[in-house]
């Protein structure tokens, strides 16, 4: 079994609070194992009465009839009335309850779905409730607003490197290279060879993430537009586009004429199913985000690499990857910075533009973080710090090397950390 135990902690902070826990996340990210698998234990383990856990698959036929709101709310009312004692309730692919015509008014507009189940549930006085789900509504990342204020999110993402590390049975000389191809998805970890681990994160795609968005957004015949920008995406991981940039690419490669206002509005289907991330471009002296081009990252690289057929697995742009998750995952929100410096050309002054590849904020900590291949020769290593050198403050700058080596600070305050040492630390 993997444990999740940062998952864990943050369950066990939210318990009894009065607020519908909503676990989401990526498919086959580890939800509905979080709930049955660890949470409960736990809470058995620490003395809650296994009578008062009601535990509910709704994607299981013998539970067909509770997809009927009306059914399931009648159902959970009868569970808990008979005591006073605290019941915990787990709804598993709340997704699959069907919204209904409401039967008691003559108004055919009027329906009734598993947000109107669960916003009475949660007012019963001894009830914690938690709800998982994984298809099309409950995936998306607008869910909390159905809740009108009363869900309490837990964002469950593919396993960290650290998580898989501790979790990896074979020589940890080789568990690197294992997450670096196959990514973080449990069930990945579990599989043993190239041709397991390649069909099912494949099949995912094909059989499942791309029929979610399919089905949540009513998109017709655009299965193939759908598959094409996740290769073109797959293949620009760590790379400034932007809609106009991928719809050219569309008509020069696909011969296929799409608009930049459709790139976007596909793209962000990606992103509200969490399969992609975006980072904006940021200013640093201007304090200001710039617009017209960002960054794209998938949320577990193995995916990516799937997309291309384990093709394309350029070092420089998977590290970028994982290193841009992890910080997602330790609560950071990123960005792509830029720095402005004025360089002399021909006698005269030109305005240019360096990156970093991250700003990492949480509160008022802040930090660059630079990632490279390899800082062997001296140049190289210039070349990797001169945006981070020009920031004009004293934040902390990171730069995370693939080699392995003892951790060192150079004469400009410049922290370098191989990137296994960066990814299983606590702490920056």
């Amino acid at each position: 079994m993997i444990d999740r135990p940062e998952y864990l902690q943050k369950i066990i902070s939210k318990k009894e609070n009065g607020m519908i826990k909503v676990i989401t996340g990526i498919r086959r990210s580890g939800k509905s194992f979080l709930l049955t698998d660890i949470y409960i234990p736990w809470l058995i383990k620490n003395g809650v009465n296994p009578n008062n856990i009601i535990h509910l698959s709704l994607e299981e036929a013998r539970n067909a009839q509770y997809r009927n709101p009306l059914f399931l709310a009648e159902y959970i009312r009868n569970k808990v009335s008979d005591n006073d004692s605290m019941h915990y309730v787990f709804l598993d692919e709340i997704q699959k309850v069907d919204t209904i015509k409401n039967p008691f008014v003559d108004n055919k507009k009027s329906k009734i779905g598993f947000v109107d189940v669960l916003l009475e549930i949660m007012k019963i006085n001894n009830v914690d409730l938690y709800v998982t789900g994984s298809n099309s509504h409950m995936l998306s990342s607008d869910i909390l607003s159905d809740f009108r204020g009363r869900g309490d999110e837990i964002k469950m993402r593919p396993l960290t490197y650290k998580e898989f590390y501790n979790a990896y049975l074979g020589d940890k000389r080789y568990a690197w290279r294992e997450y670096f191809t196959y990514g973080g998805l449990p069930v990945v970890a579990k599989l043993k060879n190239h041709e397991e681990k390649s069909k099912y994160l494949k099949d995912l795609f094909e059989n499942t993430y791309i029929k979610d968005i399919l089905e949540r957004h009513d998109v017709r015949n655009e299965e193939g537009v759908l598959s094409t920008l996740l290769n073109i995406l797959s293949s620009s991981v760590g790379s400034l586009t932007n809609p106009t940039n991928i719809a050219n690419t569309f008509l020069t490669i696909e011969k296929l004429k799409i608009s930049p206002n459709s790139i976007t509005k596909y793209m962000e289907y990606f992103i509200d199913a969490y399969i992609l991330h975006k980072a904006e471009r940021f200013d640093i002296k201007g304090r200001k985000y710039i617009g017209s081009q960002s960054k794209f990252y998938f949320a577990d690289v193995g995916l990516r690499n799937a997309r291309l057929n384990f093709r394309q697995t350029e070092e420089n742009h998977i590290m970028e990857n994982i290193i841009y998750n992890e910080l997602i995952v330790r609560g950071f929100d990123v960005d792509v910075g830029i720095v402005e410096y004025n360089q002399k050309k021909d006698g005269k002054s030109l305005k240019s533009w360096l990156e970093i590849d991250f700003i990492a904020n949480n509160g008022n900590n802040k930090y660059y973080i630079q990632s490279a291949l390899t800082i062997s020769e001296e140049t190289k290593r210039q070349q990797e710090i001169n945006s981070l050198k020009r920031t004009g403050d004293s934040f902390k700058k990171i730069v995370v090397v693939k080699d392995s080596f003892i951790p060192w600070v150079d004469e400009n305050g410049i922290y370098y950390i191989g990137i296994e040492d960066f990814l299983l630390s606590q702490n920056l």
